[in-house]
């Protein structure tokens, strides 16, 4: 960090999504390292709305935030000046030991699991997709942008500031670009290691919220702004790779060029995916994007170069073996940035080891507009209709054993509480004025 007695910001991703936390004088970083900042245990409860939800603390516990020095970020003025210093952190209990509810801990038993299980890490990458709100000189508007030049023209300036303050990070810019909707772009990073690339995550949400303030907008990663809107996705996409970091998700011999380990990763997935969406896009308006021929995903079906599938087989553009599987990765579409990448990748490294660990075949690639079956034939495909909201998806969380044994029951029982809580605030609301509420948190 820097030399001069700034404040630093100890912070957590938690399960609303929104990064927390406190700050102290620059000169206790050594001191904070080791204890850490105090933190309370109901603090996990504080919802999106910045609501307590029932909480199974009340008033009572304490607990330690210790911020990771290696996971550092200034964000620096044009001039170079650091203006604010972040570090994400773990929280732990005083005895040192990792919180059930921490989410980044969460994230760090999952990558425990998938290493004694099958021996291998993930390599991930998030794409995010976002709009601007508040008028602008030179703001894109509503029509003849989408995927443009003139679109991308529109928010270079921004796009510039976001890829300096990712680069000063050690976050490998990858793509930026106009998106479909109004004001919407999308900013890519490229892959990094499983932790690694959850806390970057959660860092370029705070950048690209920087550099729009900076241009007198706001911008918003809500799921979507209106029902009949664009939605606002994050697309995660992993591979995985053995302990010597030799990639494995490749195998140039079979039908789909997924591994056998691969394989039995995306069947953990497709089988899991509606028992997690709710871990992955977990607020009420997230399941108004969830829907067929949004380009986001509907169904718990295995894709190849399919946009509509929830978990898509990405095409590669390398020709020597190594670099194509280098390349070679899944894509999980069904989520968005209501959720903690923490507890997305959580989830998805969790449902994935699952499908190691069972042995599971391969799910047939799916080639078809899934909409136009019938219950019965995607039944036979062995595929169904993803929850259609954020209480029928809580239910198939809270009924599907294997979760609770991955998280544990008071994980489980912390986040059906806090997302019940979240449900009722907005009891009563209409669609729109449900996605008027999410659009100034997220």
């Amino acid at each position: 960090m820097g030399t001069s007695d700034q404040i630093i910001m100890a912070c957590c991703s938690d399960i609303a999504g929104q990064v927390r936390g406190k700050g102290f004088p620059e000169s206790d970083l050594p001191t904070r390292l080791k204890r850490g900042i105090g933190w309370t245990p109901t603090n996990v409860m504080i919802n999106c709305f910045d609501v307590i939800a029932d909480s199974p603390f009340g008033a009572l516990g304490d607990l330690a935030l210790i911020p990771d020095p290696n996971a550092g970020y200034i964000i620096r003025d044009a001039g170079g000046e650091p203006v604010e210093q972040v570090m994400l952190g773990d929280i732990v209990t005083l005895e040192g030991d990792p919180w059930n509810c921490c989410t980044r801990s969460i994230l760090k038993q999952a990558l425990r699991r998938l290493d004694e299980v099958a021996g291998l890490n993930v390599t991930a990458a998030f794409e995010h997709e976002f709009q601007l709100l508040d008028s602008a000189e030179g703001a894109s508007g509503d029509s003849g942008t989408a995927y443009s030049l003139g679109g991308a023209r529109s928010g270079a300036t921004m796009g510039r500031r976001i890829f300096q303050l990712m680069a000063r990070n050690n976050l490998r810019p990858d793509t930026f670009m106009k998106e479909f909707g109004a004001d919407q772009f999308e900013v890519t990073m490229k892959p990094s290691d499983g932790l690694g690339a959850a806390d970057q995550a959660t860092m370029l949400r705070e950048m690209v919220r920087v550099a729009a303030a900076e241009g007198r907008r706001r911008a918003t990663f809500t799921p979507i702004r209106t029902p009949a809107g664009v939605g606002n996705g994050v697309h995660v996409h992993v591979s995985l790779n053995d302990r010597d970091g030799k990639p494995v998700t490749y195998d140039p011999d079979t039908e789909t060029g997924l591994s056998e380990a691969a394989a039995s990763f995306a069947a953990g997935l497709t089988t899991f995916l509606p028992s997690i969406l709710a871990l992955l896009a977990p607020s009420a308006i997230s399941y108004l994007r969830l829907t067929p021929h949004r380009w986001s995903a509907a169904y718990n079906n295995l894709g190849l170069r399919d946009r509509e599938a929830s978990v898509r087989i990405c095409p590669v553009t390398a020709l020597d073996p190594l670099a194509i599987a280098r390349q070679f990765n899944l894509e999980i579409r069904a989520c968005d940035a209501a959720a903690s990448p923490y507890l997305q990748l959580a989830a998805i490294i969790h449902a994935g080891t699952e499908g190691i660990a069972r042995e599971l075949a391969a799910p047939k690639v799916t080639e078809a507009d899934l909409s136009v079956l019938s219950a019965e034939e995607l039944a036979a495909m062995g595929i169904a209709r993803l929850p259609t909201s954020l209480d029928e998806a809580l239910k198939l969380m809270a009924g599907e054993a294997a979760i609770t044994s991955w998280f544990g029951e008071e994980v489980v029982a912390v986040y059906q509480a806090h997302k019940r809580g979240e449900l009722a605030v907005l009891d009563g609301l209409s669609p729109e004025d449900q996605c008027a509420r999410y659009l100034e948190v997220y």
